[in-house]
């Protein structure tokens, strides 16, 4: 075989070796394509691909815009909220100012008068308890503190929160555990304002009737640390599952509906998130990311 024959076979050898390797390439991408628009059809934006070439930092920021776009209608669902707020509170405060002001011109000189003044101030004041619950419960939404950071081990943390939670769990006949994928996992946050989130999914799982309640950890991409809380109790109702992070949305006969609020506030003060990430007859999974 002459030189000129193997330099042309080398090449063509080349050749055929690139283009089996654009294909298989493309067909990645491909799935990489298919996989994400699945997810942005069913709003689950806690997806990342490992920026090591051009397309796939390219997918992120794809990922990036609508992660924006959501927030910016979550924006407009809390101006939408305020109003309703006001609303309520007009709502409140009207009846009580109508019949403060239909007493005082119902009393004569001798500050007797006509309508049951007692029955009147109960009404005022069960109303003005009401309102001041009201007010109590939205300043403990808009008023989430900012987070003062520090290196915690999560082993000693989630030790915390699951002794805190232990009395509970046990009278609910359930077990509650914490078995990191990896060791010595640490993450830079509030102790007291990421205990109160663990907290409250635990408590939320045990009045959905879990009976186990699984903790893990791992490292993910870019550093990141998530930490998933599942549980097997009954599963969240798809159509309350979009709904479930809006202020005073609740599926509960007794609570605010502002846990999972404050919880996705406190998250985005730490730069990371809180993603419901599976809700059905086996299994309901948070999905909290430390960036």
């Amino acid at each position: 075989m002459s030189t000129w024959q193997i330099i042309l076979l080398c090449v063509l050898v080349a050749v055929v070796a690139a283009v089996i390797a654009a294909v298989r390439t493309r067909r990645k991408d491909i799935k990489k394509v298919a996989y994400m628009m699945d997810a942005l059809e069913d709003g689950e934006l806690n997806f990342r691909f490992q920026e090591t070439n051009r397309f796939n930092r390219t997918l992120n920021r794809i990922r990036t815009i609508f992660e924006k776009q959501r927030q910016a209608h979550e924006q407009d669902s809390w101006t939408k909220l305020i109003r309703v707020l006001t609303h309520e509170i007009m709502n409140t405060v009207s009846p009580i100012a109508s019949l403060s002001d239909a007493m005082a011109k119902s009393m004569d000189g001798n500050g007797h008068s006509e309508l049951d003044i007692k029955a009147g101030l109960e009404t005022i004041s069960d109303s003005s308890k009401n309102l001041i619950d009201f007010v109590q419960t939205y300043r403990q939404l808009s008023g989430v503190a900012k987070p003062v950071r520090k290196a915690l081990d999560l082993q000693e943390l989630m030790d915390g929160v699951i002794a805190l939670n232990s009395e509970f769990a046990a009278a609910c006949g359930a077990t509650c555990q914490y078995r990191p994928e990896e060791p010595d996992l640490m993450i830079y946050a509030d102790e007291g304002q990421i205990s109160q989130i663990l907290i409250n999914l635990i408590k939320n799982a045990l009045q959905a009737g879990a009976k186990h309640i699984d903790i893990s950890a791992r490292m993910g991409l870019d550093d990141e640390v998530i930490v998933r809380v599942a549980n097997d109790g009954e599963p969240i109702p798809v159509s309350a599952q979009e709904q479930i992070f809006i202020p005073f949305y609740t599926t509960k006969k007794e609570g605010s509906g502002i846990g999972l609020s404050i919880s996705r506030q406190i998250m985005r003060n730490h730069n990371g998130s809180i993603e419901l990430v599976r809700s059905d007859a086996s299994q309901t999974v948070f999905e909290l990311r430390f960036r």
